[in-house]
């Protein structure tokens, strides 16, 4: 049976809420809200007046973990000090109920049984405090992964620091200034990715769901302090409780709009971090179907 996909060409806060009403999502008790806050600098990510309604509609709470950057990049959400800060400065904090899951340890540790490249994931310890999770994912490319969806959200978003690390370097160290030494190579590193997003589904397993906006669409990723600025047009939102369609979905959408001049630059920064393999990856986890219905509201 094909996985459900809601998508709309109208990009609103009101849309979105719309679209995540078409879920008919059982999120329920305390609701973690995934999403990125964006670096220092970077001018792409979508703030807190874009996420607000469906944020508030929800009661949810904002969450993020710490980065893994060491001295490999700038940036200030390494360390929980400037990182609360810097949420601060975005205007979440003032928003909303903010929580730095990682911002004290230990991290906790889900094992990952069937994973092909990791056996283990960390996380901020205070993923336990929820009951669900909805994750707001804005869809954009990425250096290193060649997009960033829902499944990157899952997996380096909801890992801890050194989750981050164990991800990058492809299961071999969880050490912040060590992995940047040891990154995997690319197929590893997309695979690391399905491992550790696998964890997270399946803890939440019935109680989450997704969205992305396909929106400013630049080929680097809300964590870069010094990104690209968009080179596509705007395409829309989708909405799915399945993560592995969802993405699946909006690569589709970028291969569709073949009238954007802006699409080959877009398409050569996914292909050449092979980003689809994360998708392949998930799918053959099984938490996760490539194929979808979708649906125009």
């Amino acid at each position: 049976m094909k996985s459900k996909v809601f998508f709309s060409r109208v990009i609103t806060p009101e849309k979105v809420c719309e679209l995540y009403d078409a879920l008919n999502a059982d999120l329920k008790g305390k609701i973690a809200v995934k999403l990125h806050s964006g670096e220092k600098g970077n001018q792409n990510f979508l703030g807190p007046d874009f996420w607000r309604p469906m944020i508030k509609k929800v009661n949810g709470t904002v969450v993020e973990c710490n980065t893994a950057y060491g001295d490999a990049f700038d940036g200030v959400r390494d360390h929980t000090e400037s990182h609360l800060k810097l949420l601060k400065d975005h205007g979440w904090s003032d928003s909303f109920d903010v929580d730095l899951m990682d911002a004290e340890g230990p991290d906790i540790v889900w094992d990952i049984p069937n994973g092909k490249i990791l056996k283990k994931n960390y996380l901020g310890k205070n993923i336990l405090k929820y009951d669900s999770m909805l994750v707001l994912a804005h869809f954009k490319g990425h250096p290193q992964g060649g997009y960033g969806g829902a499944l990157k959200q899952l997996s380096i978003g909801c890992a801890s620091s050194a989750g981050k690390a164990l991800i990058h370097s492809g299961g071999v160290t969880p050490d912040i200034i060590d992995t940047w030494k040891k990154h995997a190579a690319q197929a590893a590193f997309c695979e690391a990715m399905a491992d550790a997003a696998s964890t997270v589904v399946n803890h939440f397993k019935g109680k989450i769901a997704f969205i992305n906006v396909m929106k400013n669409l630049s080929v680097d990723c809300d964590c870069c302090s010094v990104a690209e600025d968009p080179c596509m047009k705007d395409i829309g939102i989708l909405a799915s409780l399945d993560p592995v369609a969802i993405d699946q979905a909006c690569i589709d959408q970028i291969y569709a709009a073949k009238d954007d001049p802006g699409q080959a630059h877009f398409i050569e920064r996914v292909e050449s971090r092979i980003g689809v393999h994360t998708i392949e990856a998930a799918a053959a986890l099984g938490y996760g179907s490539r194929e979808y219905e979708l649906i125009t509201l």
